[in-house]
């Protein structure tokens, strides 16, 4: 599995207005700036966000973004699988692709579930509060 700019710069727009929620809507131009992300890739991540309802959106005057939740009731699966579809290893434990011949007999199936459902269980543990709290560690 392999994480997108897009799921990338999803979750960190979901922090930045998690930590500047008291102040109302945000604009997508502040949003692009505090991330360095252009405003244009932003407004395709965002508008995603909208449409699955992790964020709601209003135009004009006072318009900009909010989560609709707490930031401890989103985690980072979610995120991620609204923003790059399936998070499997491997293209045949997808729920697009689950049609390989071989499945019934595949010596190696057994480690890409197990491997699946680690993934899984890791990033369903892992809240935007969580991400809230953690430090970024110095650049080795």
């Amino acid at each position: 599995m392999l994480v997108s700019t897009k799921g990338r710069y999803a979750l960190r727009v979901i922090v930045d207005l998690a930590e500047h929620a008291s102040e109302g809507r945000i604009p997508l131009r502040q949003i692009a700036d505090r991330q360095g992300i252009s405003e244009k890739y932003l407004e395709n991540i965002l508008s995603t966000l909208v449409r699955h309802g992790i964020l709601s959106g209003l135009r004009g005057k006072g318009g900009g973004y909010c989560l609709t939740r707490e930031p401890d009731q989103f985690t980072v699966g979610e995120v991620l699988r609204l923003t790059e579809g399936s998070l499997s290893p491997v293209s045949c434990l997808s729920e697009d692709h689950n049609t390989c011949e071989r499945a019934a007999t595949c010596r190696t199936i057994h480690v890409w579930r197990e491997l699946d459902h680690l993934i899984e269980d890791y990033l369903e543990g892992v809240t935007i509060a969580d991400l809230m709290c953690a430090h970024p560690e110095a650049e080795e």
